[in-house]
């Protein structure tokens, strides 16, 4: 059953590979990671927490941490809640997921809230990520059965106005990651379901400004998002960061006319998760092992450090400095048209250094509202051909209450 576990940790990883367009050879944070070509991609547990679950903001390029909020600002910035018009709102998105490769893959997204005053909102998101089905076998290449790997994160966020321009915002979350089900491996240790917790920290400020004879709104976020002890599915010597996240942003709103505005949005995205090291190689190109039992780091630093340490270390922690440091920013741009806050028409562009993942493309959507009921969707367009997330397509329908 050693080769079941092994088959299970590839079949996670190589989706986390597509996902993020690098090579990976396992989840531990100790093996080279696509390292070929300067490529040093990072590879964390539980990717999901970080895909862009819905369609306004997918359409503008995975970007929404400055935002106009909505029903879905849990994900992008918690802060903003506090600063959203109507007293109740829910929303529920759904997208099938590498619909390319895999037929059965699907990301859905459940959120809600609730605004207690005029300072304070409550709000609540259940995020559920189906890998699909896949076929089992042991060691003998025998067919056991199938299984459906899933991950679930369930969340809580409050958010409250400092002032009448600049709120802070909180969410915990329960992250629960099922990848091998009850599989036991026979003396070499039971696969068991990951669970970890994140904590989202964030900040939101939005105030009007003169432009020209237009009225405008401008406003800037940041959150650090996914702040949590490692995962494991095996034991406490095999662990994982999960992805936490620093997300920073900018975005200017402006009405062309009475009816219709326009926004621009600028978002920078930086995992702040160790960098993987370069390892010393011997002739064979085997990695060379220390007397501690680990390989030997030639330029980098040890992945395996303390929470707080890992976070804010990963500023300063990539082999070759701060050039690839920067590398490791990931850029989201988006414009959105609304008119009558009835018709909106989005577009975007998303952008990875190519020795990070080399994630590039173009988005695309459309939203309209009927009474109280809005609907969105996005598709993406990459720049390459037949690649994995072309046609991604997502859906969503949000229902407000007005106070």
């Amino acid at each position: 059953m050693k080769r079941l576990n092994e088959n299970i940790t590839a079949f996670i990883c190589l989706i986390a590979g597509i996902m993020f367009c690098g090579v990976a050879q396992a989840q531990n944070s100790t093996i080279i990671s696509g390292q070929d070509e300067g490529r040093r991609v990072i590879i964390t547990a539980v990717p999901f927490l970080n895909f862009a679950p819905d369609s306004r903001h997918s359409a503008m390029g995975d970007a929404g941490v400055a935002t106009t909020p909505d029903a879905n600002s849990a994900h992008w910035n918690a802060a903003k809640l506090a600063f959203v018009e109507d007293k109740t709102g829910f929303s529920l998105s759904y997208s099938p997921w590498l619909g390319k490769l895999v037929p059965d893959m699907s990301l859905s997204y459940l959120t809600g809230y609730f605004r207690i005053d005029d300072m304070s909102t409550f709000g609540v998101d259940l995020r559920y990520f189906n890998m699909g089905d896949i076929q089992l076998t042991n060691g003998f290449g025998e067919e056991i059965g199938q299984f459906n790997p899933r991950d679930i994160a369930i969340g809580t966020t409050y958010s409250r106005k400092l002032s009448e321009t600049l709120s802070l915002g909180i969410s915990a979350r329960f992250i629960h990651s099922n990848l091998a089900g009850n599989i036991t491996s026979n003396g070499n240790g039971d696969s068991k379901p990951g669970v970890s917790v994140g904590v989202d920290v964030g900040v939101y400020q939005r105030k009007e400004i003169l432009l020209g004879n237009n009225e405008s709104y401008w406003s800037w976020g940041a959150m650090i998002s996914n702040i949590g002890p490692k995962l494991t599915y095996n034991s406490a010597a095999d662990l994982d960061y999960i992805p936490t996240n620093l997300r920073i942003g900018t975005a200017l709103e402006t009405a062309l006319d009475p009816n219709s505005k326009l926004t621009f949005t600028l978002d920078l995205n930086k995992l702040m998760v160790p960098t993987p090291p370069i390892y010393e190689t011997n002739e064979d190109g085997t990695l060379v092992i220390g007397p501690d039992g680990e390989p030997e780091i030639e330029s980098g630093k040890d992945p395996n450090r303390p929470l707080l340490s890992a976070m804010f270390g990963s500023f300063a922690d990539a082999p070759d400095g701060f050039k690839e440091e920067m590398q490791e920013v990931m850029i989201s741009f988006g414009v959105e048209y609304s008119y009558a806050e009835r018709f909106a028409l989005r577009t975007g562009y998303f952008y990875e250094n190519k020795h990070k993942g080399g994630r590039k493309y173009f988005t695309m959507g459309l939203g309209f509202a009927v009474k109280r009921l809005d609907f969105d969707f996005s598709y993406l367009v990459p720049q390459k051909q037949n690649h994995p997330m072309a046609e991604t397509l997502r859906f969503s329908v949000a229902y407000n209450i007005p106070n």
